[in-house]
């Protein structure tokens, strides 16, 4: 039987070269709804802004000021990031679905099985960006 492809994508997006300047916080809750890791990736500057394209909308998801807020839910299999524009304002839930999420040294991540749905806020994204 074949394995599956997987990554292995961390919390702290530190293997991610288009970030070449960001603030990073992550904290483990221990809360009813909630147990996991939550972190926090604030891009202060990108060598160039990332767009995504659903049907005819093209919506930026990181550039210089956005912030991506990701939940690692223990003995779950999915992983919720909030992208927010440097304005704050929500451009989309992205839910990954996993195989398995863990910890290595208190680094969350997340094995990746490419299976993603996405939420755009009511009204949509400026579809400009």
């Amino acid at each position: 039987m074949n394995k599956p492809m997987l990554k292995r994508k961390y919390g702290d997006r530190r293997e991610w070269l288009r970030v070449t300047r960001k603030k990073f916080a992550q904290c483990h809750l221990d809360e009813p709804g909630f147990r996991g890791y939550v972190t926090l990736v604030k891009m202060e500057e990108v060598t160039e802004p990332l767009f995504v394209e659903y049907g005819d909308k093209r919506l930026c998801i990181a550039d210089d000021g956005y912030i991506w807020l990701q939940h690692f839910p223990e003995a779950k299999r999915y992983s919720v990031t909030t992208m927010f524009n440097e304005e704050g304002e929500i451009v989309q839930w992205y839910i990954d679905i996993c195989s398995e999420i863990g910890s290595e040294n208190g680094r969350p991540w997340m094995e990746d099985l490419f299976l993603d749905l996405i939420v755009l806020p009511a009204g949509g994204s400026d579809p400009k960006r």
